[in-house]
């Protein structure tokens, strides 16, 4: 199974995802949670974003502390991604629009998703500042482990 779109129709795809995902910008961080304007966090962004653009509400986690990586033992943010989006793409075809998995250091689990927004540029929840459009650096750019396309829309 390839990545979530195929090339025909992903720019006014990739377009409706970046402009959801603005509706989200300064809803505050609120660990596990998933409603805009009210509070979420990085995996509640994409999850939010997700049921507006798939017309589907995204499967349910269950509940994860904020340590849940270094302890997982596992990938378990990409596995949810490849089970959702399908294989993960090269970064050279990443997209405004495409989910980012980030992963702090080498040999650790990935833990932090965004979405791009423009080249350059990425929207996501983080605790300091909730739902924020930021640059993608390269210390947030070195840090990408996966990109995801998300599903054409129902």
């Amino acid at each position: 199974m390839s990545g979530g779109a195929g090339m025909e129709g992903v720019g006014g795809q990739g377009e409706r995802v970046v402009a959801i995902a603005r509706l989200w910008l300064g809803t505050p961080y609120r660990h596990q949670a998933s409603l805009r304007s009210v509070g979420c966090d990085c995996l509640g962004l994409i999850r939010g974003v997700w049921a507006e653009v798939t017309g589907t509400p995204a499967a349910e986690p269950g509940p994860y502390a904020p340590d849940w990586a270094e302890r997982a033992g596992r990938e378990r943010l990409i596995e949810a991604a490849r089970a959702h989006c399908g294989e993960d793409l090269p970064r050279s075809e990443a997209l405004p629009g495409d989910i980012l998995v980030f992963r702090w250091r080498s040999g650790c689990a990935a833990k932090h998703a965004g979405i791009l927004s423009a080249p350059g540029r990425f929207i996501h929840a983080y605790e300091q500042a909730g739902v924020v459009d930021s640059p993608l650096t390269p210390a947030w750019s070195r840090r990408v482990a996966a990109v995801f396309r998300f599903p054409p829309a129902a």
